[in-house]
């Protein structure tokens, strides 16, 4: 059996936007092909109920209660709506790789929670399903997160120079490749998850379309370098966020007018970004994710590093849907037993693999999984 195998990445992210479904043909390490892609975006009503979750869950929230079980549910059965319509494009899938929502990401108490039940997705789509990518990063010592530094390496394999790829979603992150094909992930601070929430506060609109809120204000320079103060961002590279990190940000802000508090956020994701602490300067920035599509954001990187900051779609990259392909990339890597973890991307104590695999829906379970273990 071939280690090339056509997988379906599943990403939900913490901006609670929906699933991302997409086709990517590779063995873990190369990509051969990038096939369709598809969005689903959650309800309203699913997007609050997720929402109240993650509220909840620093808390004490029951495993079996009903109304998490009913949303874990309810998000299952939308990747598994986004799989079988992607599969009307993609007729060759034989594995799925399903992040799941997360509701919790506090690995300094050993702790990351991504709702979704895997066995589930599997029985209903008839595939194999690669799940719970970060849980072993975590009990190996490492923030469970970024994992997405492996995908970005494959995608630039013969890039020359230094380079960064910022992903802007709910948290923004950033891979750094060196010219010795070394790499360096972190979280740097919020991306656009304070900005979305504070837009749908003031005007009832789930983001800041196209920034327009953010350039109509004026950014606030003590309330800004007081979010900035905060000790994460003394922290040395690998470190990790939860989408709630930063929550206190908005009471911090709450006497602003809409304008200038979308302003001080969209300056305290660009600052965040441009502070975070590199082994070299890079190149060129390439930015994927959500936050790309906000002008605002886009010009104050472009004003502060000084460098070429671009999207990732000039490279010929789905910006939207790089890290449901990455999904797929890394259930491949977990089926091959290669490294998720590395000290110098999630800080982890050594190499190891992750993800569990699990064959609901498959009776007998196929050869070819064993084969390629």
């Amino acid at each position: 059996m071939s280690s090339m195998l056509t997988v379906i990445g599943l990403m939900s992210g913490t901006s609670l936007d929906g699933v991302d479904a997409a086709a990517i043909r590779t063995d873990g390490e190369t990509i051969q092909a990038i096939g369709p892609s598809i969005s689903l975006p959650y309800s309203p009503q699913l997007r609050a109920r997720a929402r109240a979750l993650l509220d909840r869950a620093t808390g004490p929230l029951d495993i079996d209660g009903a109304e998490l079980c009913a949303v874990e549910r309810a998000i299952t059965d939308q990747h598994t709506e986004a799989v079988q319509t992607l599969r009307a494009q993609v007729h060759d899938a034989e594995l799925i790789g399903f992040h799941g929502q997360t509701i919790l990401h506090a690995p300094d108490v050993k702790r990351t929670w991504q709702i979704g039940d895997a066995s589930r997705l599997s029985q209903a789509t008839g595939l194999p399903v690669v799940h719970d990518f970060r849980s072993a990063d975590v009990a190996h010592g490492g923030e469970g997160a970024p994992l997405v530094p492996w995908y970005h390496a494959a995608l630039l394999h013969d890039m020359v120079d230094p380079v960064a790829v910022l992903n802007i979603g709910g948290v923004a992150n950033v891979t750094f490749i060196g010219a010795d094909r070394s790499l360096m992930a972190c979280d740097t601070g919020p991306g656009n998850a304070l900005l979305d929430d504070w837009a749908f506060a003031h005007t009832g609109i789930a983001c800041d379309v196209d920034g327009r809120l953010a350039r109509a204000g004026t950014v606030q320079p003590q309330l800004l370098e007081r979010l900035l103060s905060d000790p994460y961002f003394a922290r040395q590279p690998p470190k990790s966020l939860d989408r709630q990190s930063f929550a206190a940000a908005l009471e911090a802000i709450a006497g602003c007018s809409p304008e200038d508090g979308a302003a001080t956020l969209a300056a305290f994701t660009v600052q965040a970004i441009c502070r975070t602490a590199l082994p070299d300067r890079p190149a060129a920035w390439y930015v994927c994710g959500g936050g790309r599509h906000n002008p605002v954001i886009m010009e104050g990187l472009k004003q502060t590093l000084g460098v070429p900051v671009q999207s990732v779609d000039l490279l010929g990259w789905d910006g939207d849907m790089l890290e449901a392909q990455c999904f797929g990339f890394l259930a491949m890597r977990v089926l091959r037993r290669l490294p998720l973890s590395a000290p110098t991307i999630t800080g982890a104590k050594g190499l190891f693999t992750g993800g569990r695999l699990t064959c609901s829906g498959l009776t007998p379970i196929p050869d070819w999984i064993f084969s390629t273990r």
